[in-house]
């Protein structure tokens, strides 16, 4: 009798990024909302499986590479996909999405969703290794990316000002999901901050720890890995600070349920970005999760979250870690200053909430690209 072959895996839907972590945020959101539209979802990514969002059917995971090997990666992920529909997370991933549509002709092939959450053009300016060649390389594969993406099914765009030329476009803004997030809880007794993301000079490493240097009575967790080229400067400053270096709790990068745990009894969230080209014109989406949880915001001044700060009353604007120690010391002292910016993002909470559903809105477009598959 002869062995019948295995058939091929199928899911809905596979993620694919080349230059993602899989416990990424915006990954983990995407995936739950799919879940909840009843898809079966694929993650292709960088990391560890203990990273892997719950309720994706299969997971597979490279380790980080050199910018050779992500492009290299980029390539190969589309090839490896068992999904109806791609979702590229990256540019890079997109010219690979592109490429596989291109090259596989009518009823073989795939659908695609490009999913744009950041600005990348202006995020390469942000970073360290995008100099000389390496630097144009990367600004040809941003714009690359940016072009091809208007030739995908759909492209989801996080903010407003993304991809405008994009013809079939959605925005999805990166409101917290609530499912995510532990209730919101009442302030610990001792006073204490919170970060969940990367943790490099530009997203405030360096202006976070800091402000909790100026604040003794406070602590803070700093949840993140930490980029190579910051390691060196948070080893020496606290290697000289035994006391400052007790009250951080840095346990690097945690899947965002696990991550956001550690936000329970949290006194304020920092949001200490500089402003660069790359977060100038956007709205972290980490100002929604600290409103979502009901925690105080303490922001540098870029444009969006001043505005949305001084019209509901969340927060504090400082331009830099002193401004931010002493508001720290005076919430500790002052309990009636604090109680009245805490009773603000109380009732943010119940806002945010209420305007977290765009995930869904792109989970059934998705749900019909793979009906149409």
């Amino acid at each position: 009798m002869t062995a019948r072959a295995a058939r091929p895996m199928r899911f809905d839907v596979t993620i694919v990024t080349s230059g993602h972590d899989i416990a990424d945020a915006r990954l983990h959101r995407e995936v739950a909302a799919f879940r909840r539209a009843g898809l079966t979802v694929e993650v292709l990514g960088l990391g560890r499986p203990t990273g892997a969002p719950d309720g994706a059917a299969r997971v597979k995971t490279w380790h980080r590479g050199s910018m050779l090997k992500r492009g290299c990666l980029a390539m190969r992920l589309p090839w490896l996909a068992h999904g109806s529909v791609l979702v590229s997370l990256d540019p890079d991933s997109a010219v690979g999405c592109y490429l596989r549509r291109l090259l596989v002709p009518g009823s073989r092939r795939v659908r695609w969703v490009a999913d744009v959450h950041e600005d990348y053009g202006a995020l390469i300016q942000d970073r360290p290794w995008a100099r000389g060649l390496l630097g144009v390389l990367g600004g040809l594969v941003a714009r690359a990316g940016h072009w091809l993406v208007r030739h995908a099914d759909l492209t989801a765009v996080a903010d407003t000002h993304l991809n405008t030329d994009a013809p079939r476009r959605l925005v999805v803004r990166n409101f917290a999901d609530v499912t995510m997030l532990p209730a919101p809880s009442d302030p610990a007794p001792a006073p204490k901050a919170i970060y969940v993301g990367d943790l490099r000079a530009s997203r405030g490493l360096q202006a976070m720890v800091e402000a909790v240097a100026g604040a003794p009575e406070w602590t803070a967790d700093l949840v993140g890995p930490v980029q190579a080229k910051d390691q060196a400067w948070l080893d020496e400053r606290l290697g000289g600070d035994e006391a400052l270096a007790a009250r951080l709790r840095m346990p690097g990068r945690l899947p965002p349920v696990k991550a956001w745990c550690r936000a329970t009894g949290a006194w304020a969230g920092f949001l200490l970005l500089e402003d660069t080209a790359a977060f100038h014109e956007s709205m972290p989406s980490k100002l929604y999760e600290y409103l979502a949880l009901g925690i105080p915001v303490i922001s540098t001044p870029l444009p969006r979250p001043v505005h949305l700060i001084e019209r509901t009353g969340v927060g504090v604007v400082v331009k830099d870690a002193a401004e931010a120690a002493a508001v720290m010391r005076r919430w500790a002292s002052n309990p009636a200053e604090y109680r009245a910016v805490l009773a603000a993002a109380r009732r943010a909470a119940a806002e945010v909430g209420k305007a977290a559903g765009q995930m869904d809105a792109l989970a059934a477009a998705v749900a019909e690209l793979v009906d149409q598959a």
